[in-house]
């Protein structure tokens, strides 16, 4: 068929063009395939337009040309038929025109075509010339056209010689490149490279050392870097050192270059063999004024002895390094190498220097810490506690934990009430696995030509989205966006930052398994099992980390994420994939193809705390579709899902918890490296306290309460219970008036209903938000019901611990802590059938100031109560309902029911965890600190009969103040009269440790104030005022140093950060700490659908925010030592002592709230005090003026 029968629409050019072009390879090894992607607007130019009449008028010739040869048919019959007339035909244009008299057909030779006559048949024939001239003009004209395209989009040739600034180094290159490697030209090369740069001007040797000596880089420099970086991961080397020449040859564009960037291109082609390349990137480096590192060494001499090398060449790379003033030892210890690089770089230096061995590795080295002395001393017996798992189940359980990383996915059954299954439920389920499948076809196809058009424009030197969107393959990538898929409107920056983390973390699971890291990390954690199973025995007792590496050498750190202007503009481009390929019919319920269709997703703007900001909305058609289909599967990331064998141990900053997936030691907003920067920096020795705490945190094995589990899906499956914390569903959201208002209805009443509006919509978002999140929660429990799991733990930049699987741990509320208990047992023993009922009272919070024995006796005296808690949780009297943490309460009855109906409670395996909280923590550590006799006394500090209660004694002392004003005559003091209570004040004195002002405080006590139906809502914040200024007064008053302290840190945070520093320090454990505090930063990654600004604080390249510097100060001090007395109580209660007769214990804590078994709580308090009592023996204070002063001050006094 001919070509101008292919379409008359841009369609149909498409497909000429591409059947023009060359076909090339496929698009993810590097190549261009030649393609357009679809026409966002239905709007033609001017060319198109002259196409389409093209086309329509070769339409209209071949429509002649079918008349004409229906005229040659009748033709015949007209001569078969003897003598019959052809009936008169008007002429062309003349609707009543003239008519010629009919002619009879000429009869030719036989077998000729008998042909038409008259004027119609010369005006055909006619217009038959001159459309066949049209079309064979068009013809050509397509072809001339689709020729020069195809030249125009036929990839050029990548660039690999550079153009040099440097005559000199541009005619030795030249002569190089031409000859053969033992060549003179070589020599000249070499000695072009040896000699010292020509003298720069003054303004680019400035220009040249602001480029080495800057710290952060710019937005553009962060992106063209990662550019060369991701080059690398997905094997486009070549195009990388494309791009490297094409900003190097451009004067304006080479500003943009640096060091790094050289490297890393270097660092690719040395790990190719590829020297001539490798030369290039070297004299570039030279051309641009820039002295080689360590790392340009490396690299080249890498290179040279996988290739084996001429010694002459490999000698004068020692010269020339040498004359730069850098040491060979240091390519070993300062340059981090694989094996394999190392093993390349040592073949090229013993080829010159045969002697020559590279620096032993250094010993593992020890903590010094004070602290932490008995922890890492060899001078007695130690041991350490194991699971209570054999190695067999172990493995199995690993194989598990790997394949479900590898699939990066986890599948997870609702909780939510099962659809019934109607025939239009069925429907539903069906249409929408149908539109899924079309979706995949149409999102494979647009990533295709979405790769195809960014490879184009970074041949032509551009820095392009083309590297980035082949970390993965289009069919994981059409995975990765149909998970992504929202139910509901999500910010676009949202949508866009989390599938660019997403796929950056499964290429790195990708990457691992393709170097067959996998199958080296199976052989290492076998032989780590060994150390925690129970039916195996290690030569020499070893904490997890030390056994660990005793294993193997020091893993190579992972590549670092990508800035988060990349990782955003990646995930803006899947986005806009997204939105622009995933369709359905308008009807879904209508036949395929009986309808238009629709996008499923909208880009809309929408207001939100008075800031415009982008959204993604899905269809209510599609959310109709999902609501009837009611599919009964959850989808999570492996990250967000607890473990099913233990952790890998902390080693390192980059190296530990997940088997496979990336994560960070520690925790902070993305885009964050200040932290990072800090703890690479940090010598190792002194993160170990750390590291093995976070590493005995996740080797805590866990399970599900079954029992609790069980009354909570049934709670929530039915209409949930605000009361005891399980979210109702949407359908008990209260509903916002209906109908109009008259229209003469005054303005204050509408007014009203507009507030009721709005208050049931934010009602009811908060429901949605609550339900989701403990549907997560349940469902996840209700998966790992019957199984054995783990929670990684990593920490935040102050040194607080937390699990890493957010949506299921023991760091959530009362149902959460509830929904968990220990894998291993412990029999109960003498004691701990108290320590359970004496948890149990503390947790109904009905004897606060009542000492140990009388708690013990108030359980003993509501037994009764406990056991019908236990048999009829729902049905019975509902005693446990009334305590402040009902569903642990409901957790501990049922414990102790289990336990006093054994034989010999003494021999009841328990699984509960018992807790022992902090009195007040932050004020203890302020006690402590300032050696405050009356304040300790107030938490718990100082031996006394009965257990003091600080919350209790501030609203004592409040009281006290109020009645001397009250008696003078004060009207609000008079007004507060029997509304003082502890709980009024709680959260306040709780809170003004860590920072809180007197703003927050009154608002917290307004809250608590509202609750009282009985006071007058007119006085709330004259009364609210009145008693933070009086719980202020108070601490005053009971913590004399407490104020004092605060006020040293503030104002030293305060002169730092004018100073234009952000405040840092070393925790008493060795854990560097800086505040993330800045001044906010806006950045924009422009195009795409919508250009995305961002705000960010934390850019450590501003100056600091001194208001939030010195406020922060004293809150996240004490979080810090906080945080370093319960590492302190963890390492103690790890460590086994024969000696002492302590056995290894498990604990695991919520902040300064500690879990063990009942049996152990006794061993858990003395190690808690004992370590409390160490870490205030030591100058804490006194440490830090020294550091502060070492750090920030120019000449110390």
């Amino acid at each position: 068929m001919s070509v101008l029968r292919w379409g008359c629409g841009a369609g149909g050019l498409g497909r000429v063009l591409r059947s023009c072009g060359r076909r090339g390879l496929p698009a993810e090894e590097g190549t261009l395939g030649v393609g357009l992607g679809p026409r966002r607007s239905s709007s033609a130019s001017p060319r198109e337009q002259d196409l389409r009449k093209d086309w329509g008028h070769a339409e209209l010739l071949e429509v002649l040309e079918a008349r004409v040869r229906q005229l040659q048919a009748e033709s015949v019959s007209e001569v078969t038929v003897n003598k019959v007339d052809v009936a008169r035909l008007p002429e062309s244009g003349g609707g009543g025109g003239s008519f010629q008299p009919p002619r009879k057909a000429q009869v030719g030779a036989k077998g000729a075509a008998p042909q038409p006559s008259g004027r119609w048949a010369e005006k055909l024939d006619k217009e038959k010339q001159t459309l066949q001239k049209r079309k064979q003009q068009l013809e050509m004209k397509l072809q001339v056209q689709a020729q020069r395209l195809s030249q125009k989009l036929k990839p050029k040739p990548l660039k690999m010689e550079p153009q040099l600034v440097r005559r000199q180094l541009a005619d030795s290159l030249q002569c190089w490149a031409q000859g053969t490697p033992e060549s003179p030209s070589e020599e000249q090369l070499a000695q072009a490279l040896q000699k010292v740069p020509q003298k720069l001007s003054p303004k680019e040797e400035q220009a040249l050392a602001d480029r080495e000596v800057e710290a952060q880089l710019t937005g553009q420099q962060q992106k063209l870097l990662a550019f060369f970086e991701c080059c690398l991961l997905t094997d486009n080397l070549r195009l990388a050192h494309h791009v490297l020449v094409a900003h190097h040859g451009n004067p304006h564009k080479q500003q943009l270059l640096t060091l790094a960037m050289y490297n890393t291109i270097m660092l690719g082609w040395a790990r190719q063999g590829s020297f001539k390349e490798l030369v290039y990137v070297f004299i570039m480096v030279k051309d641009a004024g820039f002295s080689p590192d360590l790392l340009s060494y490396a690299a080249a001499l890498q290179c040279m002895g996988r290739l084996d090398q001429h010694a002459r060449t490999i000698q004068r790379c020692l010269e020339q390094m040498a004359q730069d003033g850098l040491q060979l030892q240091d390519l070993f210890t300062a340059v981090p190498l694989s094996e394999e690089e190392r093993a390349a770089l040592l073949r090229a230096i013993v080829k010159v220097q045969p002697t020559f061995s590279p620096p032993p590795r250094s010993p593992p080295q020890v903590n010094t810490s004070v602290l932490l002395r008995e922890i890492y001393a060899k001078d007695g017996p130690v041991s350490y506690p194991k699971l209570h798992l054999p190695l067999k189940t172990l493995q199995g359980l690993f194989q598990q934990q790997l394949h479900m990383e590898l699939t990066t996915s986890v599948y997870v059954e609702s909780v939510e009430k099962a659809a019934v299954l109607t025939k239009e439920v069925m429907h539903a389920r069906k249409t929408l696995k149908n539109l899924r499948v079309q979706w995949e076809a149409a999102l494979h196809r647009a990533l295709q030509e979405t790769k195809a058009s960014l490879a184009r424009q970074a041949h032509k030197g551009r820095p392009t989205l083309y590297p980035f969107m082949c970390l993965l393959s289009e069919r994981e990538f059409v995975q990765l966006l149909m998970q992504a898929l929202p139910a509901q409107g999500e910010s676009l920056v949202c949508v866009a930052q989390e599938l660019g983390r997403r796929a950056f973390s499964r290429h790195m699971v990708q990457k691992q398994q393709l170097n067959n890291q996998v199958q080296a990390l199976e052989q290492r954690y076998t032989q780590y099992l060994h150390l925690l199973a129970s039916d195996t025995q290690v030569a020499e007792p070893h904490l997890p980390r030390q056994y660990w590496e005793a294993l193997g050498p020091p893993e190579v750190p992972q590549e670092k994420s990508f800035p988060l202007p990349v990782l955003l503009q990646l995930g803006r481009q899947l986005a806009e994939v997204l939105v622009q390929a995933v369709q359905m019919p308008r009807s879904p319920a209508s036949p395929p193809g009986s309808c238009g269709l629709i996008p499923v997703l909208y880009h809309v703007y929408s207001f939100r705390s008075f800031r415009q900001i982008g959204i993604l909305k899905p269809h209510p058609a599609y959310m109709q579709l999902l609501a009837t289909a009611a599919e009964p599967t959850l989808t999570f990331e492996t990250v967000d899902v607890p473990m099913l064998c233990p952790p890998l141990p902390w080693t390192s900053p980059h190296s530990g918890a997940f088997l496979l997936s990336p994560t960070k030691l520690m925790r902070s907003v993305e885009g964050t490296t200040q932290h990072q920067q800090l703890l690479e920096c940090c010598p190792p020795a002194e993160l170990h306290g750390a590291l093995d705490t976070l590493t005995q945190l996740g080797n805590c094995a866990w399970r599900v309460n079954g029992h609790v589990l069980d009354l909570v899906l049934e709670l929530f499956r039915d209409k949930g219970c605000s009361r005891l914390g399980v979210p109702p569903p949407p359908s008990e959201a209260p509903r916002p008036p209906e109908g109009r208002l008259p229209r003469d209805t005054p303005p204050a009443q509408k007014a009203e209903l507009r507030r009721e509006l709005a208050r049931c919509l934010k009602v009811a978002r908060e429901m949605h938000s609550l339900r989701t999140d403990a549907l997560y929660r349940l469902s996840l429990a209700q998966h790992l019901r019957h199984r054995i799991f783990w929670l990684p733990h990593n920490m935040d930049f102050r040194g607080r611990t937390y699990p890493c699987p957010p949506h299921f741990n023991h760091l959530g509320s009362d149902l959460a802590r509830a929904l968990l208990e220990f894998a291993e047992g412990r029999p109960l023993g003498p004691h701990g059938l108290d320590w359970l009922k004496i948890h149990l009272v503390n947790l109904t919070g009905l004897k606060k100031r009542e000492s140990l024995r009388a708690r013990l006796a108030f359980a003993n005296e509501v037994m009764e109560d406990i056991l019908d808690s236990a048999d009829q949780p729902l049905a019975g009297r509902k005693w446990w309902m009334e305590a402040d943490e009902p569903w642990q309460a409901l957790a501990c009855c049922m414990e102790i029911a289990r336990a006093v109906r054994t034989p010999d409670p003494a021999t009841y395996i328990s699984h509960l965890p018992v807790h022992q909280d902090g009195s007040c923590n932050g004020l203890q550590h302020y006690a402590a600190l300032g050696r405050d006799s009356v304040g300790a006394a107030s938490v718990n500090l100082m031996p006394l009969d009965l257990p003091q209660d600080v919350y209790s004694g501030v609203a004592a002392q409040v009281e006290v103040f109020r009645r001397q004003d009250a008696d003078q005559g004060l009207q609000v003091a008079q007004v507060l009269e029997g509304f003082i209570n502890r709980k009024v004040v709680k959260q306040t004195v709780m809170t003004v440790v860590y920072g809180v002002t007197r703003y927050g405080g009154r608002l917290q006590i307004e809250k608590r104030l509202r609750e009282f139906s009985d006071f007058p809502q007119d006085l709330l914040w004259e009364a609210s005022n009145y008693l933070v200024r009086q719980v202020f007064n108070s601490l005053q008053e009971m913590f004399s140093s407490t104020r004092a302290i605060q006020h040293w840190l503030t104002e030293s945070a305060r002169l730092i950060s004018q100073a234009g520093s952000a405040v840092e320090w070393v925790t008493p454990l060795g854990i560097p700490v800086i505040q993330p505090y800045h001044q906010e930063a806006k950045f924009m990654v422009k195009g795409g659908i919508q250009s995305i600004t961002c705000s960010k604080a934390w850019d450590s390249s501003q100056k600091p925010n001194t208001q939030k510097q010195k406020n922060g100060f004293p809150p996240n001090f004490i979080h810090s030592l906080d945080s370093s007395h319960m590492m302190l109580t963890a390492l103690h209660c790890y460590r086994s002592m024969p000696l002492c007769c302590r056995k290894g214990l498990t604990f695991v804590s919520v902040h300064d709230c500690f879990w063990t078994h009942a049996a152990d709580i006794a061993i858990m308090n003395q190690v808690c005090r004992e370590q409390f009592v160490r870490l205030h023996s030591q100058p804490i204070l006194q440490d830090l003026s020294a550091f502060l002063v070492k750090r920030f001050c120019s000449s110390p006094r």
